[in-house]
């Protein structure tokens, strides 16, 4: 499938997703390094909360066989910010910290998904918790602060 095959415009930087394992979802097509790494796929649950995920292959993997961990590190700093949307108000930001604890290792084929919460956020700081599930088993839990910045220059 082409990268454009399937996919909408819906503002924000954002595209809808309407075909394969995740239409109805939407993904980032503005950002190069995420569509390499992932892509990430988020939407919107039914409890107003945010979910980001997408499917563990082969090039994520490590030497062992596992997913990298520097993968899980990327995928869990992408979700900060789709955590964070609300809080956000519409502003760029940039992290500031994000530390992770892996819990259990990820495996080819998987559905890798993220969730979280805010946990503060206030003037041009947000702090984000949240849990990266493997086919629902927890592989890395992650904390990080996002500063809100100016848009680009």
């Amino acid at each position: 499938m082409s990268e454009n095959q399937g996919v909408g415009e819906s503002g924000n930087g954002l595209v809808d997703v309407h075909e394969g394992e995740f239409a109805g979802w939407q993904v980032w097509q503005s950002d190069a390094f995420e569509q390499r790494a992932g892509p990430f796929y988020e939407r919107r649950q039914d409890d107003g909360t945010m979910l980001t995920a997408f499917r563990a292959e082969a090039r994520h993997m490590n030497g062992a066989g596992f997913m990298h961990g520097g993968c899980l590190m990327t995928f869990a700093d992408s979700a900060l910010f789709t955590i964070a949307r609300d809080a956000m108000e519409g502003s760029h930001g940039v992290t500031l910290t994000l530390t992770g604890d892996f819990l259990d290792p990820a495996r080819e084929g998987q559905l890798i998904e993220a969730t979280g919460e805010v946990v503060r956020a206030g003037g041009k700081t947000v702090f984000v918790a949240g849990i990266v599930k493997a086919d629902g088993n927890p592989v890395l839990r992650f904390d990080g602060i996002i500063r809100k910045v100016r848009g680009s220059r």
